[in-house]
């Protein structure tokens, strides 16, 4: 059983099952919204995951996903595509144990910063994982 939520533990969440897709997103979009170089992300299918406190505000942050997160603190938690209805992507960071999903992979590192160096000997994807 994985759990976690945010900074200021208004919202809190469990996933109880396996996780997926443990990868470093380097889009621009998952680097505005959370203000970070990169962010970790993992996903789990959405039938094993629950809000166990609080509930996020959530927004739609493109035509085809929408995210999660907390309005008092302002902690991201979840990123939801409409393309994948059933597994929801979680933000590693916001586990209260980050370490037990490493991530396995960096995405989108086409859109990574110059000065983000990948020197961490994962595989890298210029795109979205194939």
């Amino acid at each position: 059983m994985l759990s976690g939520g945010c900074y200021c533990g208004k919202i809190r969440y469990k996933a109880a099952a396996e996780p997926f897709h443990e990868t470093i997103c380097h889009c621009a979009d998952c680097r505005r919204i959370v203000g970070a170089a990169s962010v970790a992300w993992f996903s789990v299918r959405r039938a094993a995951f629950r809000w166990t406190a609080g509930e996020p505000a959530s927004f739609r942050s493109s035509s085809k996903a929408t995210r999660q997160f907390c309005a008092t603190c302002g902690t991201s938690l979840t990123f939801e595509g409409d393309d994948t209805p059933s597994e929801i992507d979680v933000t590693t960071a916001s586990l209260d144990d980050p370490d037990a999903v490493p991530p396995k992979d960096r995405t989108r590192t086409a859109s990574r910063l110059v000065w983000d160096k990948i020197c961490d000997g994962l595989p890298v994807y210029k795109g979205a994982r194939p």
